[in-house]
């Protein structure tokens, strides 16, 4: 199913394959020139892989610690992407490989927790512009190597990788004809995991982040970016789990994206709170086929 293009083609290298749902569950390898490092994501082929028609696919953005691994071995998506006959691309979290002064130290900044921004602060700004690498390098290299239909995308993610796919979403307008999440870090310059990360990547001057536009953090914050958002309607779905500690922490803040949602006619946000939920991966797995079938409705 792999389809090479001779001189359009991105190289890929695959790590590994196993049959999965009648399809294929892959991790392929590749050389991001905007990362500069090796990079690693997750690919599923649905059994229609064998087929010629283009296949409609669905980006996921992982939180923080995560790998690629965490979300092929724990969610269970493969059934439902398998069911409606979707790709399913999910990347590594962070740029690897580097040794930068502090990037291992905490869970919360640094390797594992690139936040989906583009730094513009020393040492980051070579190496960590994941938000650059997911919206716009990514989909290059798979649809250069898979025979995908880029017009109908989707894209999903939890806690941080919820951040990510919501601005993803948010500031690029009808590249992705939905967004699914699962907890996500919704306003991140109000909150103490984002004002570390978007300080570190970005700045820690607050009142620079609301004058410019190209080093403000607000244009990585969907709460802020949801008020702004101009283009075609935009169908969100968020789960949300009551139990979830981060909620209780203030880390997360939903309800804000919700006001700031409720006040743009361009959005429609169906957020919906889960009595009894926490924060993890069985909350994730509780709810992975209503998020596919959501997605499902708009791309395939």
């Amino acid at each position: 199913y792999q389809r090479r293009v001779r001189g359009m083609a991105k190289p890929i290298k695959l790590v590994s394959q196993s049959k999965c749902y009648g399809g294929l569950q892959c991790v392929y390898e590749h050389e991001s020139s905007i990362l500069k490092c090796t990079m690693k994501f997750g690919c599923f082929l649905p059994p229609q892989h064998n087929n010629k028609r283009k296949l409609p696919i669905v980006y996921f953005l992982s939180g923080l610690t995560c790998t690629e691994q965490n979300y092929i071995m724990k969610s269970g998506f493969q059934r439902y992407a398998a069911k409606h006959g979707m790709v399913v691309i999910n990347p590594d979290t962070s740029p690897r490989g580097f040794d930068f002064p502090g990037e291992h130290e905490s869970y919360d900044f640094g390797s594992g927790a690139g936040f989906y921004v583009n730094a513009t602060e020393e040492p980051w700004k070579t190496n960590y512009r994941m938000y650059s690498y997911v919206t716009g390098e990514l989909p290059t290299v798979v649809s250069s190597n898979f025979n995908i239909n880029m017009v109908k995308s989707a894209i999903s993610g939890h806690s941080m990788g919820g951040h990510g796919a919501l601005i993803a979403a948010l500031k690029n307008p009808g590249k992705y004809k939905c967004c699914s999440v699962f907890a996500p870090i919704s306003n991140p310059s109000e909150c103490p995991w984002g004002q570390k990360a978007f300080a570190g990547y970005l700045g820690d001057n607050k009142s620079a982040w609301k004058n410019n536009p190209v080093y403000s953090a607000l244009q990585y914050d969907a709460t802020f970016t949801a008020k702004e958002y101009e283009g075609p309607k935009l169908e969100i779905l968020l789960d949300q789990g009551s139990d979830d500690p981060y909620l209780n922490d203030k880390q997360l803040l939903p309800e804000n994206l919700a006001n700031a949602c409720s006040n743009n006619k361009s959005i429609n946000l169906n957020f919906r709170m889960q009595q009894g939920y926490d924060h993890g991966y069985f909350f994730i797995m509780s709810f992975m086929e209503d998020h596919f079938n959501f997605m499902a409705k708009h791309i395939c």
